[in-house]
């Protein structure tokens, strides 16, 4: 869901920085349909005898060595990107400080206009520019090259750089408009505009939760009314038995760039959608879909949109607050040497960025923990909506193709957004064994004993994640 972008400070402008997501590649084909019914380990089977621990057991046996050692080796890699992301961003800050190319960048929107926002988008456009080209390198590797090796990306190189491109435009429009407000605050009310940045990067916040189900995701996706009632009838059925004032269910052909599954209900108000993506349209079995379905629902019926604003609203304050304090004091030691003549002068943009950068950095364990009690939260009404552990223990295997299942208790603190695989299947086993007297009876039309069939396009036949769920 749109609430997981779980900004970082500076990111009112870095959130529209890095807002690529999507490509204009071909889209990969195979035989492959929905699968109509869903396999269950002998040990997670209903009897007098259960066990969670035996049924997690069961289901993680079945993801073969290789595939387990692959999403290991990718997720353990991403750890290091982390790193590597903070390192590679702040030598690029002080590279465009110490040789004063902020400074000159400043200089010529001066030269070209008097007008101080249109001077401020001017630099904008020329420091998101420079910034892309410099951290290229980089990026192609994490974000095709990677992606590739690991299986995990389906579109071509020039596929992808359409994405790139798609994402610097819109980065460009909306990363200006943020700055001339930001700027503006900063210049007009020198003493006090680090609370009124923060409530403007929380109002910023909201309107693109609110725009990005209509308007920015169709810039990357072609989104389309499902019309299947195989699939749409129990997930509006459980929509609706659940408080949802949804009338239909889209999809997004998310495959012709990716093979990870997902889904969401974005948006709120007059913009709220549920949207799977075609990948789990495809490969996941109906009880899957209800699974995941049912975990969505649960950020919407849980009010984790709201939630996420108001967590980050303190958080804002609190990277302003600093953003204060540090900046009046770097610029004490730094500014003349910068050619900075203070905090309202636009080339303080990369020590800006420098300094959220550090501060997210080090909270991202915090970050990391509130969005995975939210992603808890969500999976056990998840559970209880869509009455499918197997389903959602399925969907957790697809989950494992890119993301470590079995981490230990303090890597899971700190790099994990989403309970891992083992956890989220023992807590779904763990709700089976509370329920096996129940399971039986039918749930929005189908049970875990009916198979819903679908005539469905081909399907990614390589590997797969459940993004979200």
């Amino acid at each position: 869901m749109i609430s997981r972008l779980r900004p970082s400070l500076a990111c009112v402008v870095l959130l529209l920085t890095l807002a690529c997501s999507a490509a204009v590649a071909q889209q990969a084909t195979s035989n492959t349909r929905m699968p109509d019914s869903i396999p269950v380990p002998a040990a997670a089977q209903p009897s007098p005898d259960f066990n969670a621990e035996a049924a997690t057991d069961a289901y993680l046996a079945e993801m073969p060595a290789t595939a387990r050692a692959r999403s290991d080796a990718y997720f353990e890699g991403g750890y290091w990107l982390i790193l590597w992301d903070f390192l590679y961003g702040a030598v690029i800050a002080l590279i465009l400080l110490n040789l004063r190319w902020s400074a000159a960048m400043r200089n010529l929107a001066e030269r070209i206009t008097r007008f101080k926002p249109l001077q401020t988008a001017i630099y904008w456009i020329q420091y998101l520019i420079l910034t892309t080209i410099l951290g290229f390198p980089l990026a192609v590797y994490e974000g095709f090259i990677r992606e590739k090796k690991y299986g995990l990306a389906t579109q071509t190189f020039g596929g992808w750089m359409g994405d790139q491109f798609k994402g610097l435009l819109l980065g460009l429009v909306l990363g200006a408009i943020a700055l001339i407000i930001l700027f503006g605050l900063v210049r007009r009310l020198p003493r006090t505009w680090w609370i009124w940045g923060a409530g403007v990067s929380v109002i910023f916040l909201i309107i693109l939760i609110l725009i990005s189900p209509v308007f920015i995701q169709p810039i990357f996706n072609t989104p389309k009314l499902l019309d299947n009632p195989a699939v749409t009838k129990p997930i509006l059925a459980m929509a609706h038995a659940n408080g949802i004032p949804a009338r239909d269910v889209w999809t997004i052909d998310a495959s012709k760039q990716s093979t990870r599954m997902s889904a969401n209900v974005s948006g709120f108000g007059r913009t709220m959608r549920i949207t799977l993506n075609d990948n789990l349209l495809h490969r996941a079995t109906p009880q899957e879909i209800q699974a995941v379905m049912g975990h969505e629902m649960g950020h919407y019926v849980l009010n984790h949109i709201y939630k996420d604003i108001l967590f980050f609203s303190v958080v804002y304050v609190l990277f302003f607050a600093l953003l204060y304090w540090s900046l009046g004091w770097s610029l004490k030691r730094w500014g003349d040497k910068w050619q900075i003549r203070g905090v309202g002068d636009t080339a303080v943009l990369p020590l800006a960025v420098l300094i959220i950068s550090i501060f997210g950095f080090v909270l991202t364990p915090i970050f990391n923990t509130w969005t995975r009690t939210q992603e808890a939260e969500a999976d056990m009404y998840g559970l209880n909506a869509s009455r499918q552990p197997d389903g959602f223990a399925r969907a957790a295997i697809h989950l494992g193709e890119y993301r470590k299942m079995s981490p230990g208790p303090v890597e899971e603190w700190v790099f994990y957004d989403h309970p891992s695989g083992r956890n989220r299947i023992y807590r779904a086993m763990r709700w089976k064994g509370e329920n096996l007297n129940s399971l039986s009876e039918p749930k929005y039309g189908v049970t875990e004993t009916q198979n819903v069939t679908q005539a469905a396009p081909p399907a990614v036949p390589v590997q797969s994640g459940a993004t979200t769920k």
